[in-house]
């Protein structure tokens, strides 16, 4: 569905992704990880076509992603943003319907927007301006969006850059549970994550990237070892397996500081 091979990506001679190889395949739910600055969000504009590379290659459904126009990717693919910010006080209903702007309309537009608000959650603010909302409740608008383009795609991409980062772990859960289940029926799945247990629980595979490379790719449980999780973030941890759900489980280690040990003035001060 999705092979990547020797992708480069530099910006005014700094390189943000480095000889990127990776092959993604339908049905699968694939999580990207890695610190600040890792090239995740890059590498989802890279898939999308808005960003194009410097070297390499990037195929979605069989053809290259340089061979084809904006309006023929969003037949099949859709791309929620990492900030999704409107000016103008659009309704949630009419951003939901946004979503359809480039397909063709058939005879299913208005099951399709009312099953993408009902699937989200939306129906008690379906006529406020989206300005109004929390940033949760943007967030899920915005994700109905790219589920309305999708709605009667085959075997379609869906990527998702951060989505559930202003999310409750309600609707955090909700959100992930609902890209799984289009991956059950033939779609193909890639997000940004941050919270390392959710990635394990809802994950096929997951790449984990620094430097602009990617350093591991595998199952959870391939991939989520301490050493690996140090190296990439810098921080201890314990990891271990739930026997119930055989899920991987990360727990990281607290850090604690003194603050007279990096507080001059307070130092100071107590003296």
């Amino acid at each position: 569905m999705i092979h990547i091979q020797g992708l480069n990506y530099a910006v005014k001679n700094r390189t943000i992704i480095k000889d990127l190889n990776i092959f993604i395949d339908k049905g699968e739910f694939v999580s990207i990880i890695g610190a600040n600055g890792a090239g995740k969000s890059t590498l989802l504009k890279l898939i999308a076509g808005e960003l194009k590379s410097s070297s390499g290659q990037i195929v979605l459904r069989n053809k290259d992603v340089a061979d084809m126009t904006k309006k023929e990717m969003a037949m099949f693919r859709a791309y929620l943003h990492q900030s999704n910010v409107m000016d103008i006080p659009f309704i949630v209903e009419e951003v939901v319907a946004m979503g359809r702007y480039q397909k063709h309309a058939c005879a299913n537009e208005k099951v399709i927007l009312e099953e993408c608000i009902q699937i989200c959650n939306l129906m008690h603010i379906r006529d406020r301006s989206i300005r109004e909302l929390s940033g949760g409740e943007q967030q899920r608008v915005h994700l109905a969006r790219v589920l309305a383009q999708l709605w009667d795609a085959e075997e379609g991409v869906l990527l998702l850059d951060e989505p559930i980062s202003s999310m409750d772990i309600q609707y955090q859960h909700q959100t992930l549970a609902i890209a799984k289940a289009f991956c059950k029926a033939g779609f193909t799945v890639m997000a940004v994550l941050h919270d390392l247990n959710m990635v394990a629980q809802y994950s096929d595979r997951v790449i984990m990237m620094k430097g602009g490379r990617v350093w591991w790719y595998g199952s959870p449980n391939e991939v989520f070892k301490q050493q690996h999780i140090y190296t990439i973030f810098g921080i201890d941890s314990l990891v271990q397996i739930n026997p119930k759900n055989l899920c991987t489980e990360i727990q990281a280690i607290p850090i604690e500081y003194d603050l007279q040990e990096f507080n001059s003035v307070m130092l100071a001060t107590v003296i």
